[in-house]
């Protein structure tokens, strides 16, 4: 209830007579719900769960504490009235940056109140420092990542697709524990590799490639993220080099994180490596973001993140870099903020892998 109660704080701050929360993340972490629709209602006198049939039983057993409210055949505008007429709602506070305009519509054309008050970020911001139950959670997330890259090289050789293997590291990543994927797996290979986002194509791996795995899964909850990339047989002098500053890059950055720094200055130190060793242009993504019960979360580590990162954050720390008709390199850690530091919860191998 403690999360409640930090939605009745910004229901004061922000003179409002109740909050509808539609973002399925905040909603799990202000209540407990984890059903795929529905809205979180609280004002000050109330708090309720507003779903339909489907997910009845299950927000009765999740969001303890919570009246659940099932819609009727008249939809959620009614059941949402009905609620805003018992409590004398005229000022309703909402997630602008996430309910669509669709959504933003229909309310704003059936519900009987005087004011949809638009709200940015307040809610989710509230998710940026994870408590320790969090962060017990978001490292057995990873632990299955790790678990999987050692199985995984079992089982890479030339002659593979890129969806076979991807489809064998979603099939481990469940066989280890994992509930879901925070994402679909990334694999590629050669030239593929280019692509910080690449598809896994019918591509198969042959000899001489690099090969980028990015994967990370869901337990209780909460994504993990990491990446590795490995060589297909003997490195090239080229290749080697290319891996060696990307991973110094890496370190560099993970020596330096700490609570206090604005993300752009966490991100400064790896590039300034990269594109001091000629390959700017090659490294056009973030160093990192945070993860938690959403695989991108705020801050971010990134050239236009001003934000302070704190102790208790997560963040990816994940330099790259990119050549294109070449192929390209990303090493990617998941570690958690300290006062004087970081915990690193990724733990597999960085040395150049060859296969």
């Amino acid at each position: 209830m403690d999360n409640y109660k930090r939605i009745q704080k910004l229901i004061q701050e922000k003179e409002l007579d109740a909050i509808l929360i539609s973002n399925g993340d905040n909603m799990r972490y202000i209540s407990g719900f984890e059903g795929a629709t529905g809205y979180v209602y609280i004002s000050e006198k109330r708090h309720s769960v507003i779903t339909d049939f489907r997910y009845t039983i299950q927000a009765e057993m999740e969001a303890e504490g919570y009246e659940i409210i099932t819609i009727g055949n008249d939809g959620y505008s009614q059941s949402i009235n009905d609620i805003l007429a018992t409590d004398g709602v005229k000022r309703l506070g909402f997630e602008a940056e996430d309910l669509l305009y669709a959504d933003y519509s229909r309310l704003r054309d059936t519900l009987k109140l005087d004011e949809l008050v638009p709200l940015g970020a307040e809610i989710s911001n509230m998710r940026r420092i994870k408590t320790p139950k969090e962060l017990e959670y978001i490292k057995e997330a990873e632990a299955i990542g790790d678990r999987v890259f050692s199985e995984i090289l079992n089982y890479i050789k030339p002659g593979i697709t890129e969806l076979e293997l991807a489809a064998r590291i979603e099939y481990l990543l469940k066989l280890n524990g994992a509930r879901a994927l925070s994402f679909p797996a990334i694999v590629a290979s050669g030239i593929n590799s280019s692509m910080p986002h690449a598809v896994p194509t019918s591509k198969k791996l042959e000899t001489s490639d690099f090969v980028t795995m990015d994967f990370g899964c869901v337990y209780e909850g909460y994504c993990s993220d990491m990446t590795r990339t490995i060589v297909i047989g003997k490195a090239t002098e080229k290749q080697k080099n290319i891996y060696n500053l990307v991973l110094e890059a890496q370190q560099a950055a993970l020596d330096f994180i700490k609570a206090g720094y604005q993300g752009k200055e966490i991100d400064k130190v790896a590039r300034d490596i990269i594109y001091n060793a000629g390959y700017e242009g090659c490294f056009g993504h973030g160093l990192g973001h945070s993860v938690g019960l959403h695989i991108h979360e705020n801050p971010r580590l990134s050239p236009s993140e001003e934000a302070i990162i704190e102790a208790g954050m997560t963040e990816t720390v994940e330099p790259g870099i990119y050549i294109k008709g070449y192929g390209g390199v990303r090493i990617e850690d998941l570690v958690v903020v300290t006062a004087s530091g970081c915990e690193n919860f990724t733990h597999s191998d960085k040395s150049l892998i060859e296969l």
